[in-house]
């Protein structure tokens, strides 16, 4: 059994859902332990225990410390069996992360999926439903996983109530049609920026200033400036700001909190923008590390980022202790990086 120490590297539950997914997918028994322990709530939140019980059901894995706060897990996986699934965390916790939790398993599974996912879909510190449609599965699709998804309804913290639906196909692993590696070394030109702010239940002048602020700054025309009210059970708002290049969509977002101002909000979203925009890498900081494990299971390839964050650099320790796949990160520049993973 594999041993992973939840408080490795940023000590968050990326290291439990890693764990998870590569658990599942080379059918490795593993415990966590100090899950989330530093953290002011430690253990399991809804969002984790969701995400566990997500993998044993496309399993049938055997597990302990299944329950709110538990911070030592023991996970042993069985057979991965595509189906229908209905996944509900009951509070306003991330459907993204556990979306990509069983993602991958369910690829290499031998027929089609279909999950609902209930609960939160535009949280912070967690990748929105905009974010896995418009950046994250537009590039795993190139590599040859094949997956739509479908906003059924908004969830905002913290009422979330959000839901969505996802179609996973099985992925051909046929040496003739099988997976690609990723080659993403320059984001050649930018071929469109658009700036969309959406809210529910709160006024829509927050709407209009935050895209006064991208206007004022990134001087972005008016037909790239969009907004929307939306419907969901609690209030929210989320700036999202996006560049399409000629590999992919960066989608940069910050949820609008309580007493933090509109052109805060925007103010934060702009700064990263422009931290992006400084270099020719293709690959934001926030969907690097969400490469790495369609790469590892995949055909491995590089790709070109700014700074690693923790998460990144986490992400590569808890790989490697399930596998010997090489993934080295050399800087090539003042603020760019290379990450290759080789098979």
């Amino acid at each position: 059994m594999i041993e992973i120490n939840g408080q490795l590297g940023e000590g968050g539950g990326q290291i439990f859902r890693t764990s998870l997914t590569l658990s599942m997918h080379l059918g490795k028994p593993v415990r966590i332990y100090n899950i989330r322990a530093g953290r002011s709530k430690p253990g399991l939140l809804r969002q984790h225990l969701t995400c566990l019980k997500a993998a044993q059901a496309i399993c049938g894995a055997e597990v302990s410390g299944a329950e709110l706060g538990s911070t030592d897990v023991t996970f042993k996986p069985g057979k991965i069996e595509s189906g229908d699934y209905r996944f509900a965390i009951g509070s306003a916790g991330s459907t993204s992360l556990v979306f990509q939790t069983v993602f991958l398993p369910l690829c290499f599974s031998d027929g089609t999926s279909e999950i609902t996912l209930e609960g939160g879909t535009h949280n912070g510190s967690a990748p929105s439903f905009d974010f896995i449609e418009q950046s994250f599965l537009p590039v795993i699709n190139q590599l040859g996983y094949r997956a739509e998804v479908k906003l059924e309804q908004y969830g905002f913290y913290p009422a979330g109530g959000g839901a969505w639906r996802v179609r996973i196909q099985p992925t051909r692993v046929q040496p003739t049609n099988g997976l690609q590696p990723l080659e993403m070394m320059h984001r050649g030109e930018i071929l469109e920026r658009m700036a969309m702010a959406t809210s529910s239940r709160i006024p829509r002048s927050v709407n209009e200033r935050e895209l006064t602020q991208v206007k004022k700054k990134c001087a972005w025309p008016d037909e790239a400036l969009q907004q929307q009210m939306v419907s969901s059970q609690g209030p929210g708002n989320i700036l999202s700001l996006r560049v399409k290049s000629q590999h992919l969509v960066e989608v940069i977002e910050v949820v609008g909190e309580k007493r933090v101002s509109a052109e805060k909000v925007a103010h934060q979203a702009i700064e990263e923008l422009r931290d992006y925009l400084t270099t020719d890498v293709p690959v934001g900081k926030h969907l690097a590390d969400q490469l790495l494990l369609p790469m590892v299971l995949g055909a491995g390839g590089q790709f070109t980022t700014l700074k690693p964050t923790q998460h990144l650099l986490t992400n590569i320790d808890v790989i490697e202790s399930f596998t010997d796949i090489n993934i080295t990160l050399e800087q090539t520049d003042t603020n760019t990086w290379c990450v290759k993973v080789r098979k």
